[in-house]
């Protein structure tokens, strides 16, 4: 079982920044997909940005060139900062693993609470 704790959403004016971070933690996993999704009020959840299975980064068009994502794998943490916010930025942003145990081939996915991001016009 991995366990996901997520920090660093809130409120910020169009324009500004945000550093969100996700710790995972559990005993004898490993991951090998880590990213953000984001869902807004009244829409489908859609992916922010990720690091593939083969460690390369894959960003939602309209976040490019204004998010990065960034990980630090001894920590099992992955980050998004976040610059240029707009408006339509707003949303709970949650953070989502692949793991599976060391014991099993198995995949599983998970989430973590959720963060909310409110950008003010």
């Amino acid at each position: 079982q991995v366990q996901l704790v997520e920090s660093g959403g809130g409120l910020v004016q169009t324009g500004g920044s945000l550093r969100l971070s996700c710790a995972a933690s559990g005993s004898n996993f490993r991951i090998n997909v880590m990213g953000w999704y984001r869902q807004a009020p009244g829409k489908e959840r859609e992916l922010v940005a990720d690091f593939t299975s083969d460690g390369s980064t894959n960003y939602a068009d309209s976040m490019k060139g204004r998010f990065t994502i960034s990980k630090d794998n001894a920590k099992n943490t992955v980050y998004l900062q976040m610059n240029s916010l707009k408006p339509e930025d707003t949303a709970v942003y949650y953070c989502y693993v692949r793991a599976r145990s060391m014991w099993s081939n198995l995949w599983s996915s998970y989430w973590g609470q959720g963060t909310q991001v409110t950008v003010s016009s």
